[in-house]
């Protein structure tokens, strides 16, 4: 027989069903329906796709000698509110390995606070400190913020405050996770015409600064799209401290490199080229000179040179645009005798002369201006001035 304490056992058990259930329900509906919008927002913010930036093509010369090649580099910000009061200790050690101004690292160490649209006040975490850190640089920064020292005891310090530093050293400064390249000129001013230059394009990813290079002149801007190849991504899930969590990790696409571009220019023939073209430059005191080596049978160009030029790896604001153009590319020039094929070309097509016709060239000899001289005298290997000379009588 069922004694009245079972009964009041079971009506507690159920009550307490009751109220457990009557807690998930309101739970899912508190999930589901009132901060839906909420979570999902928050939930889109940790999936994330990252980009992945492929690297751009080396430019070869005929020899295989690299001419142009990339390097990844990193961009470096801060998060000024994990710094708190340290700007002086932070700046002061981070200075010399970015190799950035003392004064100009702590001043962007500071908090900013804004106000948005909404007359909302707000706090600046994101400021970039540099841009094209190496990977070996960025090495050393992340050594130096791990061992920094704050210039306190901080086994005397409290939970928090232990707490605070450690942030300060792992999580102020931080590298955008999307790296950025670098593009090189190993041998400077070498084939610059030739080669031409970069410039960057800036957009973003994933609410993260990402720079593209792109070709402006020369080989760079005719192949810009075989060098640049074509970018993956990574869709993936992160935690509340931006680390990725692997396990959630869905589609993740490599990028496809870009390809290399092999000229038919020699880096020797060129330097040569090159070093008679300057010498010839100062002795003649010329505005510009130019040369173009072709290998008669082929038609190659194994070296194509312009004066003055350029370091593509140091191109500003400051950089004389004239000394940017390839006069051998860009310049009108008279065609001189290689026109005289057209000439031919046309007059007998014209009938105006035949193939068995002969002229008379002056036995390859140059008279002065093409006017008849007092006697017959042929010129041979005078100078302008003894030229100007036998000319005084016409």
């Amino acid at each position: 027989m069922i004694k009245p304490a079972q009964y009041r056992r079971l009506a507690w058990l159920a009550l307490l069903l009751v109220v457990a259930f009557a807690g998930l329900g309101y739970r899912l509906i508190d999930l589901q329906f009132l901060r839906h919008e909420a979570l999902t927002r928050e939930a889109s913010v940790r999936q994330k796709r990252l980009f992945r930036a492929p690297r751009r093509g080396d430019i070869l010369d005929a020899r295989g000698s690299q001419l142009a090649t990339s390097i990844f580099v990193k961009t470096v910000f801060v998060d000024p509110t994990l710094i708190g009061t340290n700007q002086a200790i932070v700046a002061r050690a981070l200075a010399p390995v970015l190799k950035v101004d003392e004064s100009e690292l702590a001043r962007k160490l500071q908090i900013r606070i804004w106000k948005d649209k909404d007359g909302k006040e707000r706090t600046d975490r994101f400021e970039i400190l540099k841009r094209k850190v190496t990977l070996e640089e960025w090495d050393k920064v992340c050594s130096v913020m791990t061992n920094l020292s704050l210039g306190v005891d901080e086994k005397k310090l409290s939970k928090a405050e232990r707490t605070f530093c450690w942030r300060l050293r792992h999580h102020a400064i931080k590298a955008v996770p999307v790296d950025d390249q670098l593009r090189v000129y190993p041998q400077g001013n070498l084939a610059s015409h030739v080669l031409g230059f970069v410039g960057t394009a800036e957009k973003e990813v994933d609410g993260l600064p990402v720079t593209e290079l792109t070709g402006r002149s020369g080989i760079e801007a005719w192949f810009n799209s075989v060098l640049n190849g074509v970018a993956g991504w990574r869709e993936t899930e992160t935690d509340p401290s931006t680390r990725e969590l692997v396990m959630f990790r869905g589609v993740d696409i490599a990028p496809r490199h870009g390809v290399n571009v092999v000229l038919t220019i020699d880096a020797q023939v060129q330097n040569i080229v090159e070093s008679e073209l300057a010498a010839a430059m100062e002795k003649h005191d010329a505005i510009s000179v130019s040369a173009v080596v072709v290998q008669p049978k082929t038609g190659k160009i194994t070296a194509m040179a312009t004066l003055p030029d350029f370091n593509p790896n140091r191109i500003d604001n400051n950089t004389p645009v004239d000394h940017l153009r390839n006069r051998v590319v860009t310049d009108i020039a008279e065609p001189g005798s290689t026109f005289k094929v057209v000439v031919v070309s046309g007059a007998l097509n014209d009938r105006v002369v035949s193939l068995d016709d002969h002229f008379y060239c002056e036995n390859g000899l140059f008279r002065f201006a093409g006017l008849p001289l007092k006697d017959d005298h042929r010129f041979g290997d005078l100078t302008v001035e003894e030229i100007i000379a036998k000319s005084s009588n016409i």
